[in-house]
């Protein structure tokens, strides 16, 4: 370190403040703590709930850490002095909250404070999802997360298909598909997962092999069942996001309810000839599947895909804006499409945003204390008898 540089740190703590380790220890949970090391010095240990910010890039990420100016804010570094530099940059920038270390992750370990190994991308990793880590909303730290969660999708046909493509591509560290139907050569005009050598085949199989082959670090459940009420609780269950790309009635509204007792989002997607839409279900939050369709509309109004066709290309539109939607729910970034139902038209090219709102008399979500009774539903969709809860 020389003379100079000795001088600003000397300069830059006259100007900051620092706080010792035994004090931060006892308010990790409630200050945001930022990492400023590099990435070898973070792999080899860090402060528990510390994020990773180099302080390279500190500058051009930190209002993804800091969503308000007077947010308070630890730094530290290897011995505190890059963090009492990073520190007075930031309170000149307008941050008016913010703490240096003092003595670093080096005084951290030597007062005897605990510290961990954190979770790290492999060489391989980094190159993979380098794009993704250059965003500051997501970074190594949301790289990691999307690696640890599971996802799973409802389908996969012509929604499924762009959805799981995407997400495995991301780095959705499980995929669990539910479908009991095989690869058909009318399929193909949308169902992206599969091909010409695939005719026949189970769809999840079909989905598995694309998917792995796409990327090894996801691993793919394959669900090749019928879901029922006999196996929806079972089979949701672990699952972080559940993507809804199912093409009848009696499958969302068993897929709403299941929701609604394991408490997991729902990220729905249909689409009818050249339209979809596009919202997302969080349970109790916002409104479920039944706020925004308490009865379903009669047969002869919502024919299948089979019977009134459907626009190849616009199925990988809406099930692309799946996948966005999941990876925001998991990261918790962004602002969703909870209460809210994107609608497309594919021939006006336009994209419209509706509101919905949670209805206080939903049989289904009204009472949180008692979540619907898990029933087969029949062809119209309604509760068999008098709706009853467990």
């Amino acid at each position: 370190m020389t003379q100079n540089y000795r001088d600003l740190v000397a300069a830059a703590k006259l100007e900051i403040r620092e706080i010792e380790p035994v004090d931060l220890e006892n308010r990790l949970g409630e200050v945001t703590v930022l990492d400023i090391r590099e990435a070898d010095e973070f792999e080899q240990g860090a402060i528990p709930g510390a994020v990773f910010a180099p302080r390279g890039l500190l500058e051009s990420s930190v209002g993804a850490h800091l969503k308000l100016h007077d947010q308070e804010v630890v730094l530290y570094c290897a011995g505190g002095a890059r963090s009492a530099l990073a520190a007075k940059t930031l309170q000149d920038m307008g941050y008016t909250n913010v703490w240096s270390l003092e003595g670093g992750f080096t005084r951290w370990k030597r007062d005897g404070l605990p510290w961990k190994t954190p979770e790290t991308l492999t060489s391989d990793q980094r190159a993979r999802y380098s794009r993704h880590i250059l965003l500051p909303e997501l970074g190594e730290e949301g790289q990691v997360e999307l690696l640890e969660s599971k996802v799973l999708l409802i389908g996969a046909g012509g929604l499924g298909s762009p959805a799981a493509i995407y997400l495995a591509a991301a780095g959705v560290g499980t995929i669990g598909i539910v479908d009991f139907d095989v690869v058909d050569a009318s399929n193909l005009q949308r169902q992206v997962l599969h091909n010409l050598d695939r005719l026949g085949q189970s769809k999840v199989e079909s989905a598995r092999e694309t998917l792995t082959a796409l990327n090894p670090d996801v691993k793919v459940e394959p669900h090749n069942v019928r879901l029922s009420a006999d196996n929806v609780l079972e089979i949701l269950a672990g699952y972080d996001v559940i993507v809804d790309g199912g093409d009848n009635f009696p499958t969302r509204y068993l897929v709403n309810d299941a929701s609604l007792h394991l408490k997991t989002p729902v990220v729905h997607g249909s689409i009818f000839r050249f339209e979809g839409q596009v919202s997302v279900f969080d349970p109790y939050v916002g409104p479920c599947y039944r706020c925004q369709y308490p009865e379903p509309p009669p047969p002869e109004l919502a024919p299948s895909c089979a019977e009134a066709g459907v626009l190849g290309v616009l199925p990988g539109i809406i099930g692309s804006i799946q996948a966005v939607e999941t990876i925001k729910l998991i990261l918790g970034i962004g602002e969703t499409l909870v209460g809210r139902l994107l609608t497309y038209d594919a021939l006006t090219q336009e994209f419209l945003n509706l509101r919905i709102r949670r209805d206080p008399g939903c049989p289904a979500c009204g009472d949180e204390s008692r979540p619907p009774r898990i029933v087969e539903y029949d062809a119209t969709c309604a509760y068999p008898g008098s709706v009853t809860r467990s």
